[in-house]
């Protein structure tokens, strides 16, 4: 199986068992017994954390020396597997990346409708994390294979927005403490509470004022009907007064014209009675017209108050969401990114700008409580430690159960020393909560950053035959899942296929 375009298809079990045996036997066929023997041992080696209860993931590292992926929660290691990346010519680009979409059920378009379960988009050019046959050493288009079984479970517990670093080497996080890593604002969690509780109480008397018009509005039209009563007997009345009219006049014997006159008597009489009983129904309608275009203009004005306060409690809950920070070397700007979308950016200052500063991710961990401050976590990360005109077999021999090495908070600390950010900007940068992140590099954000997308950074030391033959096609909707949200699993957000997959 090749890394191709996905797309979403309906569903066809039927031929899913054929299409996974096709593909395992292809690839034995192209390998041999020794890679199909490595492939059974990768899958034997998935592992998962014992020793205490798993949290929910918060990044994902994939070594691409070591063909393995590892999943963080805020306290370590929680899932590891081996994978398959890019071949030769076509190498999965190392750099920084996030989960910007995902599939159950995905099938390629030009690869012979290859089967792709459980994607998880990391570019919208077509890099992404799937279940495939691992042969033992790169062996696909680009994207990053899993175990089948272990990309079921891997898309079962992330959310969109999930940190995925690839790695030259195997590296792990280190807690770090900086006076540059940002903090939360003091207050925050108060005063989004605050604006939930004011949307709360607005849509509550939103509810008791439409209530209110529709009490009134019952019994302005209970009102109507004498009202309406009372016009019909005075229209008819007025009807047989004409009548008589028209009879007396025509009469010509004296007894005629008596029983005219009388009728007309009758109808006058019946008038004017019909006349005070609608005075005294309007009268009694009048207040519960004022009343009811009273209650509607106060349910009017409560249903605005309404989506008022649910625009600020939503405009308050997206702090709830992760604030993504990048700072480059190479164009000297820090740019903030929320939920997929762009915030601003605005110019820093970095200490001895030509020297190399290096590519560090720092990640907000978890709260110590409230509004306390954030543990942070940094992976720095090397482009020049794997040898990229190495035999992609025999440099990854034998490397897969080793243990990832901890990156060195010293040369990620020496980074943020030389950073200096205006304090205009960093009162315009949202509050941190877990899962925030802030990536320090000398490399300027890839075109692969857009509409729909968190900041993608590519290693430029590093091959990216996986992705330089890529055309990008820009996401047209997107996204964000926020912690503990499980968003529907998208299909794909174009009228048409993903080209160059």
């Amino acid at each position: 199986m090749t890394c191709g375009l996905l797309r979403s298809k309906p569903k066809r079990m039927p031929i899913r068992a054929a299409h996974l045996a096709i593909a395992v036997l292809a690839a034995l066929i192209a390998t041999g017994d020794p890679a199909g023997a490595r492939g059974r041992g990768s899958e034997r080696s998935v592992e998962a954390v014992e020793s205490r209860t798993a949290g929910e993931p918060i990044m994902a590292i994939v070594s691409l020396q070591r063909q393995r992926i590892t999943v963080y929660d805020a306290n370590g290691w929680i899932l590891r597997a081996p994978v398959s990346s890019g071949q030769k010519g076509r190498e999965t680009p190392a750099g920084i990346f996030s989960v910007i979409q995902k599939d159950a059920e995905h099938y390629s378009n030009i690869y012979d409708d290859a089967y792709m379960p459980n994607m998880q988009r990391l570019t919208w050019s077509g890099i992404a994390l799937h279940g495939g046959p691992l042969p033992g050493y790169p062996a696909s288009h680009g994207c990053i294979r899993m175990p089948f079984d272990f990309a079921a479970r891997l898309f079962d517990v992330t959310d969109l927005g999930l940190r995925v670093i690839v790695a030259p080497t195997d590296v792990a996080p280190v807690e770090i403490t900086h006076p540059l890593l940002f903090q939360p604002k003091p207050g925050a969690g108060a005063l989004i509470a605050a604006r939930i509780a004011e949307a709360d109480e607005a849509a509550r008397k939103a509810d008791q004022a439409r209530s209110a018009a529709a009490s009134a509005f019952r019994e302005a039209s209970k009102a109507m009907v004498p009202v309406r009563t009372a016009e019909n007997l005075k229209l008819r009345a007025e009807a047989e007064l004409a009548t008589a009219e028209t009879a007396r006049a025509s009469a010509i014997s004296d007894d005629a014209k008596q029983q005219a006159e009388d009728a007309k008597a009758r109808a006058a009489a019946r008038i004017a009675e019909l006349e005070a009983q609608l005075a005294a129904a309007k009268a009694e309608l009048q207040p519960k017209l004022d009343a009811r275009a009273a209650a509607r203009e106060a349910a009017e004005a409560a249903q605005t108050a309404r989506a008022a306060a649910a625009e600020a409690a939503r405009q308050a809950a997206r702090e709830l969401e992760p604030v993504s920070v990048l700072i480059s070397r190479k164009t000297q700007r820090l740019y903030v990114r929320q939920g997929f979308e762009p915030l601003f950016d605005a110019p820093v200052t970095i200490v001895d700008p030509d020297r190399p500063i290096g590519t560090h991710v720092f990640t907000a961990m978890e709260r110590t409580g409230g509004d306390a401050k954030i543990r942070w976590s940094v992976v720095s990360l090397d482009d020049a430690s794997v040898d990229s005109d190495a035999d992609p077999h025999s440099r990854r021999r034998g490397v897969q159960n080793a243990k990832p090495a901890s990156s060195e908070p010293e040369s990620a600390k020496a980074a943020l020393d030389r950073i200096v950010i205006p304090q205009d900007v960093l009162d315009r940068i949202p509050g941190i909560v877990p899962r925030s992140s802030l990536i320090v590099t000398d490399e300027a954000l890839s075109t692969e950053t857009g509409k729909g997308t968190e900041f993608v950074v590519l290693l430029s030391g590093e091959p990216q035959g996986g992705i330089k033959f890529r055309r990008r096609a820009p996401a047209t909707e997107f996204g964000y899942a926020r912690p503990r949200e499980r968003q529907p699993f998208w299909g794909s957000p174009f009228g048409a296929p993903f080209s160059t997959w």
